[in-house]
């Protein structure tokens, strides 16, 4: 009598229906992990490289991060250089306008100094710094003195008015020698010479009540800041001088 064969309880063939879901499962936490690394990226070519080869793998193509996340970036970065081109477009115009302000100014000290033919001992120039208005230390003292005449007390009121500018502006006043040694007991040096006439011709302006201290501020260079050369009269001459520099808006006293 022949056997029966048993029957077996299972099939041979293996279910591996379960690695399809699996399968998505990695896609989202790659999908996932690009999302964070362009979050985080402040490199913008790394990120698209790395978006663009995700894309490739798992869509063929172009996929969402190129249509968001870097649509954003390039919204962000034309708005950042649309502010930074306004903001400069701005301070150029607030520039201008300072210039126009200070031009003016210039117009009506060389007024002035047409007016009281000062021509050979003042003059004014335009430079990066500001408005300089030089004058020369005849004008107002003493060889080797530092207080202002007081025939000329009345010609430095009047330039003190000329300095009342709206909006006001920081000023400065320096005084300078030429390279002689100082000949007379009073004063230790050329630079406390020139630090002296500059804070005596500075508070002769302000005694004009117009103007604010808080606005003014005095240096002295002595014989270290030349114009012209110590070798001749003519250049000594021109050494020995009271600046004033009237500074841009935007600029600060040192």
């Amino acid at each position: 009598m022949a056997r029966k064969r048993k029957k077996h309880d299972h099939d041979d063939h293996v279910d591996e229906s379960w690695l399809i879901p699996y399968a998505d499962l990695l896609t989202l936490l790659l999908a996932l992990f690009i999302v964070l690394f362009a979050s985080s990226s402040i490199d913008k070519a790394k990120y698209e490289q790395m978006a663009k080869s995700f894309n490739v793998v798992f869509t063929g193509g172009t996929g969402v991060m190129d249509q968001t996340s870097m649509q954003s970036t390039e919204e962000t970065e034309n708005s950042n250089q649309t502010k930074k081109a306004a903001e400069e477009d701005e301070e150029a115009k607030a520039k201008a306008r300072d210039h126009a302000v200070l031009s003016k100014v210039k117009k009506q000290v060389d007024s002035f100094i047409a007016n009281k033919k000062l021509g050979a001992k003042l003059e004014t120039k335009l430079t990066d710094e500001g408005l300089l208005i030089t004058i020369e230390d005849s004008i107002f003292f003493d060889s080797g003195r530092a207080i202002i005449r007081p025939q000329d007390v009345p010609l430095a009121k009047e330039i003190s008015k000329l300095l009342v500018i709206n909006p006001a502006r920081d000023i400065v006043i320096s005084g300078h020698t030429d390279n002689v040694p100082i000949r007379n007991s009073e004063f230790e040096s050329n630079w406390y010479l020139s630090a002296i006439r500059a804070v005596n011709f500075l508070s002769i302006l302000l005694e004009n009540s117009n103007l604010n201290q808080e606005n003014f501020s005095t240096k002295g260079f002595g014989e270290f800041k030349p114009i012209a050369s110590n070798d001749t009269a003519e250049g000594r001459s021109k050494n020995r001088r009271v600046e004033v520099l009237i500074l841009p808006i935007e600029k600060k006293a040192k």
